[in-house]
């Protein structure tokens, strides 16, 4: 018992190794899974902001381009309307007659009413300085125009496009969203329709507010990572149970494939140790035998020739009868005898068998509850084995009970038809690991046995198609039920 309680552990061990084992292959897929999920939300993020970026270029490219048609009208219509008629009726352009400002605000007013833009802004091509805005305020302002003021000058229009705020901005995280767009044009004379290399009189600068443009942008970028985030939420649910059921199912057929191996691997190493057990008791038997015939003419000669000493002789008599049934146990389990099944009546057995041992009852003291089920129904079986069986149960139950004790037996029929044979003591019990380990060959706890008895019981059962169950807790005595198959 101690050597089954040591290995034990090291048997675990193995066997959760060789689990784990079995189970790595489908670890490696699910970590795949999982990170290749994890990789396509990247990527679908990285798609949003590629999305919106293009979007947004597509907005500037688009207004830059609004602006500058905007701008050169506006580039014609000031210099027609207002330039020449202010030449030619002030003999110059003064922005700081009342008259001559409200003539250029009324046309480029005009010009610019309905088309959504925010300020008009003329610079000065001398100085850096602001001649003319809608917005009354600038005006007068120096060196407001910056890098893309000096660029207009130089004759290349060229726009800027300010923006803050994303999508974190409608949880209130970052600030609001503003979208500006600024073009910048050269403000030219014109001479003839077409001629790039009129005379640059200013620049032109066209400011146009793109915040509720932008805000769409911001918007589909939220819906696509909104979307995204939720079907990559399901799919992770999905897959989660997916991997959950296919994990459970693995690891459960990895269970039953070790547990299919360990029984294969012992009754293989058991197949090898019966051939040995076979070979070694049949090679006792004989001997054996002819020990007992030579001891007990001894015995006789001896009460003859010296009487008060034959009981040295019985003491090898009684010793080889030990020795022989425990070869017989080897043989039965070595080469266990096919059932000779025959219409039977269960009780019949048992109470044999209780009578057979009515007399150690006695010694004992054990006192004796037997409740039969009167219409049980007969099954097939063969007597011979059950009997030995039994005998053995019923033994094992004798030696765990001191003096005083309680044994019940009991038969009943179940629904299904089976036969139940429930065998009930008071002896000492045993703990869970003991119950687990009682049917395997060659375990006992007690000094004196083979092991054989239980493992000889269950092998004679299974044989019948019959199933043993054990209930026991130490201190609280043992209880073995027996299902036997209806007859059919």
């Amino acid at each position: 018992m101690v050597k089954w309680a040591k290995t034990a552990p090291t048997i675990d061990s193995v066997r959760r190794q060789k689990l784990e084992a079995g189970l790595q292959p489908f670890k490696l897929v699910k970590y795949f899974s999982f990170s290749s999920l994890a990789v396509i939300l990247v990527f679908t993020l990285l798609l949003s902001w590629i999305i919106s970026d293009n979007a947004r270029k597509v907005m500037l490219e688009q207004n830059e381009e609004y602006s500058m048609l905007l701008a050169e009208n506006l580039n014609q219509q000031v210099f027609r309307r207002f330039v020449l008629p202010a030449v030619i009726r002030y003999g110059g352009i003064a922005l700081r007659n009342p008259e001559q400002f409200e003539l250029l605000d009324n046309i480029v007013k005009g010009v610019t009413q309905g088309l959504k833009i925010d300020s008009v802004t003329i610079y000065d091509s001398s100085i850096n300085i602001i001649s003319y805005s809608t917005l009354p305020e600038l005006v007068g302002k120096r060196d407001v125009g910056g890098a893309e003021y000096y660029k207009a000058l130089e004759g290349t229009p060229n726009s800027r496009l300010t923006y803050s705020g994303s999508v974190l901005s409608f949880i209130k995280i970052t600030t609001d969203v503003q979208c500006e767009l600024k073009t910048f044009i050269p403000f030219r004379q014109v001479r003839q329709a077409g001629d790039g290399d009129d005379p640059i009189m200013g620049v032109i600068e066209i400011e146009k507010d793109l915040s509720r443009n932008y805000l769409h942008i911001l918007k589909l970028q939220g819906r696509i990572i909104i979307v995204s985030g939720l079907v990559m939420a399901i799919l992770f649910l999905v897959l989660r149970s997916i991997v959950s059921r296919a994990g459970a199912i693995i690891e459960k057929r990895a269970i039953e494939r070790l547990k299919l191996e360990e029984k294969l691997n012992q009754a293989e190493r058991l197949a090898h140790l019966g051939t040995m057990v076979a070979t070694v008791s049949h090679e006792i038997k004989s001997p054996l035998g002819i020990v007992r015939s030579t001891a007990e003419i001894l015995e006789k000669r001896i009460g003859k020739l010296a009487p008060g000493s034959e009981h040295l002789a019985r003491i090898v008599v009684d010793e080889t009868v030990r020795l022989n049934n425990i070869v017989v146990e080897f043989l039965d389990f070595a080469r266990p005898q096919q059932p000779k099944l025959e219409t039977g009546d269960l009780n019949q057995v048992v109470r044999k068998l209780l009578e057979f041992l009515s007399p150690e009852l006695k010694r004992q003291r054990i006192e004796l509850v037997t409740d039969l089920a009167p219409d049980l129904s007969p099954g097939k079986f063969d007597r011979e084995l059950i009997y030995r069986a039994l005998l053995n149960i019923l033994m094992n139950a004798l030696q765990a009970m001191t003096e005083d004790g309680r044994l019940q037996v009991s038969t009943r029929i179940s629904s299904d038809g089976s036969s139940l044979l429930v065998i009930s003591d008071t002896g000492v019990g045993m703990s869970a690991e003991k119950v687990e380990q009682i049917f395997q060959p060659f375990f006992s706890d007690k000094s004196k046995g083979t092991g054989l008895g239980l493992a000889i019981a269950k092998n004679i059962f299974d044989m019948h198609g019959a199933e043993i169950s054990v209930q026991s807790a130490e201190g609280n005595g043992t209880t073995f039920t027996i299902t036997m198959p209806p007859a059919k």
